[in-house]
Order: C-alpha cells, then sequence, then structure tokens
C-alpha cells in the first residue's frame, strides 16, 4: 500500500529579504484565535475586554520563555549549559509544550495580580483559549515535519520527505486532533453548564484532559530527549505525570469549596 508523502516546502512566503514560515505564520494564527476567543468570553462575562491587549503580551511571552528553558534543560541540558547562549536562540528551534503551559500560567498569575484580576477564574478560561492554541501549534509541527512518530505500517502511516523515506505515526496531528476534542468539550462544558462557577474545574479538566492525551500519544513518538534514561516512561511522559496531578487536585479543591459554600 502506497503511503501518504508528506513533501512540502517550511517556507510559506519568499520575497526578497522577507521570509515566512508556516511554523511562523501558524503560531501567529494561534495567538490571534486565542485572543479573539478570550475576548468572546470577556465580552460574554461582561468583563473589561481592553485588558486582553496586555494579557496577550503577558501570556506570549510566558509561553515562548516556559516553552524555551523547558527545552533546554529538560530535553538537551547538556549542550544548553556547555553552550548558553544558544538558549535565546528560539529561532533554531526547540520549544516544549509542557514549559508552555507552565509559562502560561505564570503569566495568567502575575496578570492577575497587576490588574486585580481573580488568578483561578482567568487560568479557567485561558485553558479553553490554550487548547485551541495547541491545535496550530501541533498542526505547524507537522508542516515542517518535526516532533516525528515512530516507524509504523498503519494504514495512515505518513512518510516526510525532508527527514527520511521512513513510514511514521502522525503523531503531531494526533496531538492536533486531541487538542480539537478537548477544545470543542471544554466549549461545550463551559456554555451549557454550571463549571465555569467550580473555581478551577475548567483548568482542571484541561490539564487531565490535555496530559493524559499527552502521555498516551508519547507511545508514538520518537525519542524526543538528547539523552537516552532507563526508565520504563520517556521525558514527556514523566514531565505528563505532575501536571495531571494538579489537575485532579484543582477539581477536587473547586467541589469541596462548592460545597462549602
Amino acid at each position: 500500500m502506497q503511503h501518504f508523502i508528506w513533501n512540502v516546502d517550511p517556507v510559506l512566503i519568499s520575497l526578497g529579504p522577507l521570509t515566512i514560515h508556516w511554523y511562523g505564520a501558524l503560531f501567529a494564527s494561534s495567538i490571534f484565535a486565542g485572543l479573539y476567543y478570550m475576548k468572546w468570553i470577556f465580552a460574554q462575562e461582561k468583563q473589561n475586554v481592553e485588558l486582553l491587549d496586555n494579557l496577550l503580551v503577558y501570556v506570549v511571552v510566558g509561553i515562548i520563555v516556559g516553552a524555551r528553558l523547558a527545552h533546554c534543560f529538560f530535553y538537551d541540558p547538556q549542550y544548553y549549559l556547555a553552550n548558553p547562549l544558544k538558549i535565546i536562540a528560539i529561532w533554531e528551534g526547540g520549544l516544549a509544550s509542557h514549559g508552555g503551559g507552565l509559562g502560561a500560567i505564570i503569566a495568567g498569575y502575575l496578570f492577575s495580580r497587576k490588574y486585580a484580576v481573580n488568578v483561578i477564574w482567568l487560568l479557567d478560561r485561558l485553558a479553553i483559549a490554550t487548547a485551541l492554541f495547541g491545535i496550530f501549534v501541533r498542526s505547524a509541527n507537522f508542516v515542517n515535519a518535526e516532533i516525528l512518530g515512530k516507524a509504523t505500517d498503519v494504514p495512515w502511516g505518513v512518510i516526510f520527505a525532508r527527514v527520511d523515506n521512513v513510514v511514521r505515526h502522525p503523531a503531531q496531528l494526533y496531538e492536533a486532533i486531541a487538542y480539537c476534542l478537548i477544545f470543542i468539550s471544554l466549549t461545550i462544558i463551559y456554555r451549557t453548564t454550571k463549571a465555569k462557577q467550580y473555581q478551577g474545574m475548567l483548568l482542571g479538566l484541561f490539564l487531565i484532559m490535555t496530559f493524559t492525551a499527552r502521555f498516551i500519544i508519547e507511545f508514538f513518538k520518537q525519542q524526543q530527549a538528547a539523552y537516552q534514561i532507563e526508565a520504563a516512561l520517556n521525558t514527556g511522559q514523566m514531565l505528563s505525570i505532575p501536571f495531571f496531578l494538579v489537575g485532579v487536585a484543582l477539581i477536587v479543591r473547586a467541589f469541596k469549596r462548592t460545597n462549602q459554600q
């Protein structure tokens, strides 16, 4: 059976000195999609929409810094400790979603402190926008032929011709689909249930669903870390466990607070 061959140029537009990559275009699209989704939420709940421009800056910086530092120190620490100036070379690639998620949470906390917004209320709603963000980013990884899946013989396997001629699991699309389902689920829960009144519920659900999906999909990915570990789980799976547990704790906390009230 002939498998799907992916051989798309990572450059979307090249006009003289101006070069726009698919990754950059999709990353920017994810930011603006998340922004407009948050504007819809703020309008629904009669919050100050003007605050979102500042929130955008906080969250984007938090995601990029967090994702970069996590990649450097969790996936290839030996190289970056020996070449510390390379840490800032984001244009060379290397962003880890676990760090990006943590960076977004820290950014939301700092924003809420400055602008007197309830941090859990904010993070509950940011969680839905973050799932939307993940759809675009993992699609960009697919276009770039990075974060490759393991070799496979499944009929939907993909050959990334710019890398090699191996048929692989499209692990990037597995994650993009997972984020899409999480985004749809959280949006339905937000609109049709009282979950948004339980502080921490939406964030907890996001963390549980996202890192359960991430844990499972890691079985279909190539080793991402530049080092080998003698363990049944890989780096991505071990990093997913604390996020999952925090999600469980947030949901338990939300129910307890509601019952007490």
